[in-house]
């Protein structure tokens, strides 16, 4: 009798002990754009760009990062996450996120909170950012998307951008990390009305037991 030959790719064992890199480093690879936005937030001066808890507080319950939160932000612009329970799953979920935030997990509402109560400060962010990627000459053959907008990265300096060319990405930039914002407002809201409904009629079924 022929033996029977398994014609389908087979996954690993889940009893395998071991299947991820021995590092968090070793998550994502050195020319992942995840590393650009690591770089650029490491750079900044939280206090100067106006964003709240930028200075650690003493006394009481230690807050996140403001650039952890930055970073989260920026990934999920170039990701095309849109609500504040996507982000928080990513965390959780995602090697690029993890090594991102280096293992944190900052809950949907403390991500929601952060945006509401830094706005203005998030919005120039994602402006700043393109041109970052700017000075480091990163402009060219590989596409990068922030929020609907594609950025090309990593190419010679004759087939960069030019000046007015990036001058004009960026007011389209502008325009779109508002409806960005939005969205994720918007989400964010249905998301919390969606969850409060199957509470609400099982409320309703215990008062007409009553």
């Amino acid at each position: 009798m022929d033996t029977e030959i398994n014609s389908y790719v087979e996954g690993l064992s889940r009893s395998q002990t071991f299947l991820l890199p021995k590092t968090i480093e070793e998550y994502v690879e050195m020319d992942n754009p995840v590393r650009f936005i690591d770089a650029y937030v490491n750079t900044l001066n939280m206090e100067k760009q106006g964003f709240t808890h930028s200075t650690p507080q003493d006394l009481g319950r230690p807050s996140y990062n403001p650039k952890d939160l930055c970073k989260l932000y920026l990934y999920g612009g170039l990701n095309h996450i849109r609500s504040s329970r996507k982000l928080e799953r990513e965390c959780k979920t995602n090697l690029e996120a993890i090594w991102l935030l280096k293992g944190l997990t900052p809950d949907f509402k403390t991500i929601a909170d952060f945006r509401k109560d830094n706005p203005q400060a998030i919005s120039a962010l994602f402006k700043d950012f393109v041109a970052f990627l700017k000075d480091l000459s990163l402009f060219g053959a590989r596409q990068m998307a922030i929020d609907g907008t594609k950025l090309r990265a990593v190419n010679a300096n004759d087939k960069a951008f030019n000046q007015k060319a990036l001058a004009k990405r960026i007011k389209v930039m502008e325009k779109s990390v508002k409806h960005y914002l939005e969205e994720l407002d918007a989400q964010d809201e249905k998301e919390a009305s969606d969850g409060t409904k199957p509470a609400a009629k099982q409320a309703k079924k215990l008062r007409l037991l009553k």
